[in-house]
């Protein structure tokens, strides 16, 4: 593959990246897309459907996920930097899974920001953001 073909390729992944964001009204059911878009540090818990929330919020990381790993993969062409963030994600999801799920369950005001910022790793393609540099600058330094 060519330079040029790569960087097409990765920019590709990127703006299908920023599509499932732009599109996440339609895709996913979320009640908290609203909820943390307003004053939400004063409001009560959504009503919500916790199995269909979970599900939804599983889908969203896999794809997240499956697009970050062929990011990742075309940036360093390296299969054993792939195998390592397929763990570095399986576990990030069951760690965050579960604390997300205690936050669902048991809504307090006084969690509402440690839940927020724990939902944006599970639904938005942070883990990525912290990858990328750091597999670089290991790369700088071997």
């Amino acid at each position: 593959m060519g330079k040029y073909a790569k960087y097409i390729w990765i920019g590709l992944l990127f703006c299908l990246l920023a599509l499932v964001r732009f599109f996440e009204n339609e895709l996913f059911y979320d009640p908290y897309l609203v909820f943390f878009q307003n004053d939400y540090l004063y409001l009560d818990s959504p009503r919500r459907e916790v199995a269909k929330l979970v599900a939804f919020t599983t889908l969203r990381y896999g794809i997240n996920t499956i697009i970050s790993l062929g990011i990742l993969y075309l940036f360093f062409k390296d299969k054993s930097v792939v195998k390592f963030s397929v763990i570095v994600y399986s576990i990030s999801y069951f760690i965050l899974i579960t604390l997300f799920l205690y936050f669902v369950l048991n809504p307090k005001q006084e969690d509402y920001y440690v839940f927020f910022n724990i939902r944006r790793f599970l639904i938005q393609p942070l883990i990525l953001l912290l990858l990328l540099p750091a597999y670089y600058y290991q790369r700088l330094k071997t």
